[in-house]
C-alpha cells in the first residue's frame, strides 16, 4: 500500500524496485497519484504496468469535476497550475483510469480498509460521507469532523477494520492503534512511503508497524505545503 505520489514518478519507481513486488502480489495506492508534482502521467503508466489499484484522492476527484464542467460548459472548482495542465494533457484512457477509481477497497486477507483521508469514528461504512472520506483530518471537541488539522481522527478511530490512508500529509507516518496515514509529503520534499505485509499478515501493532513500512526520499521539492510539514 502507497502514499501520496502527487506526479512523483521517479520516487514511485524507486520505491517500486526496492519493494519488488512479483506476479500475484497486490499494488494498492490511496489516492492523490497526480497533480502538484513534476510527472503525473509517468505515475499513471508505472501504475498501469504494475496492475495496481487505488481509491480516489481529492485530487482526482478536482480533476474529474473540473472536467465535468469544462464538458457540460459550467463554471468549474478552482485549478492550481499543474490541475489545469493536466486538464488539458491526460488521454482519454487516462480520464478512463480515474473516473473508475473507488471511494474504498477492502483488503479482507489483511483486515485492512484503504481510504484516501479516513473516516468519521464511530460510524458505519454506509454512513460515512463520501466527501468526508476524501477530506477529513481531524475530529473537533465537539465531536464534529473537520478537513482541518487537529485532534487527528484516527486517534480516535477503534477497528475493525484497519483503515489505510493517505491526504494529511505530515514528516512522519501516522500511526494509530487501528489506522496508518502514509502521506509523508514526497511532493513537499519529504518521502514516499509503503505499508508492506506479507500474504495474509494485518497490520501489526503500533510498536513494531515500522519494520514493515519501506520509504524513499523525495529527490527535490516539487511543491510549497502552505503549513509546512509538521
Amino acid at each position: 500500500m502507497i502514499g501520496d505520489v502527487h506526479g512523483c514518478a521517479a520516487e514511485l519507481e524507486e520505491l517500486l524496485a526496492r519493494v519488488g513486488p512479483v506476479e500475484g502480489d497486490r499494488v494498492v495506492f490511496v489516492g492523490d497519484l497526480v497533480a502538484r508534482g513534476p510527472d503525473s502521467r509517468a505515475v499513471l503508466e508505472l501504475f498501469r504496468r504494475a496492475g495496481a489499484q487505488s481509491v480516489r484522492g481529492n485530487h482526482e476527484e478536482r480533476l474529474l469535476a473540473a472536467r465535468a464542467a469544462r464538458v457540460g460548459g459550467a463554471p468549474g472548482p478552482r485549478l492550481g497550475a499543474s490541475h489545469a495542465e493536466l486538464l488539458s494533457v491526460l488521454e482519454p484512457d487516462d480520464w478512463a483510469l480515474l473516473e473508475a477509481l473507488p471511494l474504498e477497497l477492502t483488503l479482507d486477507e489483511h483486515g485492512v480498509r484503504v481510504v484516501h483521508a479516513g473516516v468519521v469514528p464511530g460510524l458505519s461504512w454506509e454512513q460515512q460521507d463520501p466527501w468526508m472520506v476524501t477530506h477529513i483530518r481531524s475530529v473537533g471537541s465537539d465531536g464534529r469532523p473537520s478537513e482541518r488539522w487537529g485532534t487527528p481522527w484516527g486517534e480516535l478511530y477503534a477497528g475493525p477494520p484497519h483503515v489505510v490512508f493517505g491526504h494529511n500529509a505530515r514528516k512522519d507516518v501516522q500511526l494509530h492503534r487501528d489506522a496508518t496515514g502514509l502521506d509523508t509529503g514526497c511532493v513537499y520534499g519529504g518521502a514516499l512511503t509503503a505499508l508492506v505485509l506479507a500474504e495474509g499478515a494485518e497490520p501489526p501493532p503500533v510498536t513494531s508497524r515500522r519494520d514493515v513500512l519501506v520509504s524513499v526520499a523525495a529527490r527535490e521539492r516539487y511543491a510549497d505545503y502552505g503549513r509546512g510539514l509538521a
